[in-house]
């Protein structure tokens, strides 16, 4: 049987299992393993493992002109710029977060209308699939049936800020909008620090003269994070939906995350990369700003509870959080312990940095990394098995893995336009040699345009104009 690629000799990771099989692809999807075949094109993989292209559900990318718009200063990634980003690191989806914008009179648009527009500005601009999270930042305010309408237009998820004073403080429009999105079947992620305590912290540092940059951990403590942690859990337990919790930093939020689980609440537990190689010992560095995100780097003891975490289960995903800027504005010599611009680059060096730390270093089988990186969130927002899996009828989105490549992480080398990464200098075991997506092998020279994939119940619905990619 004739194929449109057929890549030769891959191991092949499935759960529980690894095997050394061609892999035939016709029409943007997996056909076929082993056996027979030719294919238009071929792809020698020997040595390689194939793995499920990435998903990695927390991105912030913003399409070009969105910061003229708003009239200050944003990430700097695109989703062009933030998709190369992605395939060089082996990542094939991307979920990302939909804020609403203020026409002229300040007013916010609808999430549908948010969710209209990025649609429209990612649509020229991607090279990977993506899915979007739209953000509710006045739940109380909005039109009646807007979270029914999100769902019928094959959104997954809602996304709300616990660290926002005015949406914690009320409660009764909080719980009414997850209520709604529990009816339709959303998820609902949650940034889980607690906005009173935030502000209290924050206003004592500067206060008592300690508001340098190097003490934003102290503005932002792990008991603000355990208290909206627990807010979480009880909106789960009172409403019955599921709750995502994002970036979640710490051993004593995870603990109580572990406590619910095993009470039968529907609780999902998000971390990155940020809390797995890096502590707060960072700030103590004269660039101690650039390495500022929510919740903020924690402790070494945290560091260890996190990776036991993954390896246990507890955790079920691992995403980037990728929100770049320059250093230049990272290190503005004006920001200080409560305004510091949140946020690194982390797309490329998501999945690279848990191969060489996690499976080549012992920490997590080879089955978890795949789990955690594309397999798990794929089934939370509905994707599932159309992506996060290698299997007969499944998107062909396969990043072919070198496990004894090294390289040293040099950020000014890489595709994020923030030109630098927190992990410059390290040694990184493990590199995606190719990554197919769609059936085709991405090229970073050319633009690849790429469709939104939303859930819909047993699957994925797409553009019927799909383009499915860059020629190898």
């Amino acid at each position: 049987m004739g194929f449109d690629l057929v890549i030769r000799g891959a191991t092949v990771v499935t759960p529980g299992h690894r095997e050394a099989a061609d892999i035939g692809i016709a029409g943007g999807r997996i056909a076929q393993f082993g056996g027979t075949m030719t294919g238009a094109q071929e792809l020698a993989a020997g040595g390689l493992l194939a793995v499920p292209g990435g998903v990695d559900a927390h991105t912030h990318l913003v399409h070009q002109g969105l910061g003229d718009r708003l009239g200050f200063p944003i990430w700097v990634d695109d989703f062009w710029s933030g998709s190369r980003a992605a395939i060089a690191g082996g990542i094939t989806t991307i979920g990302n977060m939909t804020y609403p914008v203020p026409d002229e009179d300040g007013t916010d648009e609808t999430p549908g209308a948010a969710i209209t527009r990025e649609m429209a500005g990612a649509a020229p601009e991607a090279a990977v699939d993506w899915f979007l999270h739209p953000v509710l930042l006045h739940p109380a305010t909005l039109p009646e049936g807007e979270v029914a309408a999100l769902a019928g237009g094959g959104h997954a998820s809602i996304k709300m800020f616990l660290a926002d004073l005015d949406l914690a403080a009320d409660e009764p429009a909080l719980l009414a909008t997850v209520s709604a999105a529990k009816a339709v079947g959303l998820v609902t992620l949650l940034h889980c620090e607690d906005g009173a305590m935030l502000r209290q912290a924050g206003e004592k540092l500067i206060a008592e003269g300690r508001g340098a940059v190097a003490n934003f951990p102290e503005a932002r403590p792990v008991a603000a994070e355990v208290a909206a942690v627990d807010q979480a859990i009880g909106i789960a337990r009172c409403t019955g939906a599921r709750v995502y919790i994002v970036h979640l930093s710490s051993a004593a939020a995870l603990d109580r995350c572990r406590r619910a689980r095993a009470a039968g609440l529907p609780v999902y537990v998000e971390t990155r990369p940020l809390y797995l190689h890096l502590t707060r010992e960072r700030f103590a560095e004269p660039d101690a700003g650039k390495y500022a995100g929510a919740p903020p780097l924690r402790e070494q003891s945290d560091r260890e509870a996190l990776w036991a975490g993954l390896a246990a289960g507890d955790v079920d995903t691992l995403c980037s959080d990728h929100a770049p800027w320059t250093l230049d504005a990272k290190l503005d010599p004006a920001l200080n312990a409560v305004t510091a611009r949140q946020g690194v680059a982390d797309l490329e060096t998501l999945i690279p940095m848990l191969y060489s730390e996690g499976v080549a270093a012992g920490r997590i089988s080879l089955d978890q990394f795949v789990a955690l990186t594309s397999a798990n969130a794929a089934r939370i927002f509905g994707l599932y098995p159309r992506k996060g899996a290698i299997a007969a009828g499944s998107d062909a989105d396969i990043a072919l893995w070198d496990p004894g490549h090294r390289r040293t992480i040099d950020g000014a080398c890489m595709q994020s336009l923030s030109g630098y990464s927190v992990y410059d200098g390290w040694q990184v075991q493990g590199w995606p040699r190719f990554v197919v997506r769609r059936g085709r092998s991405c090229s970073l020279t050319a633009r690849s345009r790429a469709v939104p994939v939303t859930a819909n119940g047993s699957g994925v619905t797409q553009r019927p104009e799909y383009d499915p990619g860059v020629e190898p």
